[in-house]
């Protein structure tokens, strides 16, 4: 009777490969965001996470719809089942986002290993484990490195270590209360993410508002449509299409071509007022 179990269990190369796998994607989701923050200087750490929970709990839902994953529909018991694992998802995004645009990724990479004796420390006192003292050791040694490294560094950012100690505090808090609310027969692990993702976007887009941070990206855009427009057509010398693509390219981001899209189909050249 206990054979079909064992053969369900994935092989050690399987998790093996399942772990590079993920460890992949998150470097190349660190590189990506700290690449669209800084190098294209994207204003606002807080609306690109509404961009990313718009566009997970899309993913997500699609897939159930398709069947390819499966998360129970919504009822008025899951706030209750999840709480406070949404308030915590979205701290954990914003401050992993807004730490990411300040630090450099290598002292980003460093001071998140404090992430590590915090999940170890509430596990102890929310779930109750005990771990040997081989593991506390390993774990101080990381930790000693962590201040070592943060010693050193030349560019030291209040505002980035703040924020990126506040981004390990909620990382460890989010991955302990998971484990104790997940219960796979119930919501299981794409329901937890995909219903903290509804429940967090809109106060998230009520507070980029009030912040103005939601105005400062529409204002950019905005402007960059305005300067397209009002480019005059009686420069003699005139602007190609693919000239006005690198203009925009170092002058507003990359990110802002899709806005301008629609309008720069029409235009043949696009010259520039002297």
């Amino acid at each position: 009777m206990e054979e079909p179990d064992a053969a369900r269990l994935p092989s050690r190369l399987a998790r093996l490969l399942s772990a590079l796998f993920y460890g992949t994607c998150s470097f190349l989701i660190v590189l990506v965001n700290k690449a669209l923050l800084t190098t294209y200087g994207f204003p606002s750490p807080i609306v690109l996470g509404i961009g990313q929970m718009a566009t997970t709990i899309m993913i997500l839902y699609v897939s159930k719809l398709n069947k390819i994953i499966h998360f129970p529909d919504f009822d008025k018991k899951i706030p209750g089942k999840l709480f406070p694992l949404p308030l915590l998802y979205v701290g954990n995004h914003i401050s992993g986002l807004s730490s990411t645009s300040k630090l450099s990724l290598p002292m980003f990479t460093v001071l998140r290993k404090f992430t590590i004796p915090l999940t170890l420390l509430l596990e102890a006192v929310i779930l109750g484990k005990q771990y040997s003292l081989n593991i506390i050791l390993s774990v101080l040694a990381i930790v000693l490195g962590a201040f070592i490294a943060a010693g050193s560094d030349l560019a030291f950012n209040l505002e980035g270590y703040i924020f990126v100690f506040l981004n390990d505090i909620f990382t460890a808090a989010n991955g302990v209360y998971t484990k104790q609310k997940m219960d796979p027969k119930e919501l299981g692990k794409y329901g937890v993410l995909f219903y903290n993702a509804c429940f967090m976007i809109i106060p998230t887009v009520i507070i980029s508002v009030s912040t103005g941070d939601f105005q400062q990206v529409s204002a950019d855009v905005r402007h960059s449509s305005l300067q397209l427009l009002q480019l005059s057509s009686d420069h003699s010398s005139g602007w190609s299409y693919q000239e006005c693509i690198g203009c925009l390219h170092w002058d507003v981001g990359w990110w802002r071509l899709h806005f301008l899209s629609p309008k720069l189909y029409r235009v043949k050249y696009l010259p520039i007022k002297t």
